[in-house]
């Protein structure tokens, strides 16, 4: 059973994972914005921006599940939520495959997901889910 503990760093976890959301909104946004404006995007950003956004609340379905108990649920949110963040920073480190400012859009964007790995490796949570 989850404590009080449990379900405070739990709705810290749902908050960051809704600001990854925003974030992927926002860089979806401005991919929106710069086609429209006639500055180059290619359909990576497209696709990929929105894939990020389509994650955000399967992330914190994933979470509301672990603040409920299920252990299953938490693994995914901590695997998730540890690779994301390296996988989104590396791909944008492949030179020529998108510009800076969608590069440092993403990065920032990650950095909840960051916060969220972090938090669920913390001793009252693997107290609560002892298998991980």
């Amino acid at each position: 059973m989850a404590t009080t503990t449990d379900q405070s760093t739990f709705t810290t976890v749902k908050k960051c994972i809704a600001l990854f959301g925003a974030g992927g909104a926002v860089v979806l946004g401005t991919v929106a914005v710069m086609a429209s404006t006639g500055h180059a995007t290619t359909p990576f950003m497209w696709i990929r921006g929105v894939i990020f956004l389509a994650i955000a609340p399967f992330l914190h379905r994933l979470a509301t599940r672990a603040a409920a108990g299920s252990a299953r649920a938490f693994d995914r949110v901590r695997t998730l939520t540890t690779a994301m963040p390296i996988a989104i920073i590396a791909v944008d480190l492949i030179p020529g495959l998108c510009p800076p400012w969608y590069a440092v859009l993403q990065s920032l964007s990650a950095l909840p997901l960051i916060a969220v790995a972090i938090l669920t490796r913390t001793p009252t949570l693997r107290a609560t889910f002892p298998k991980h």
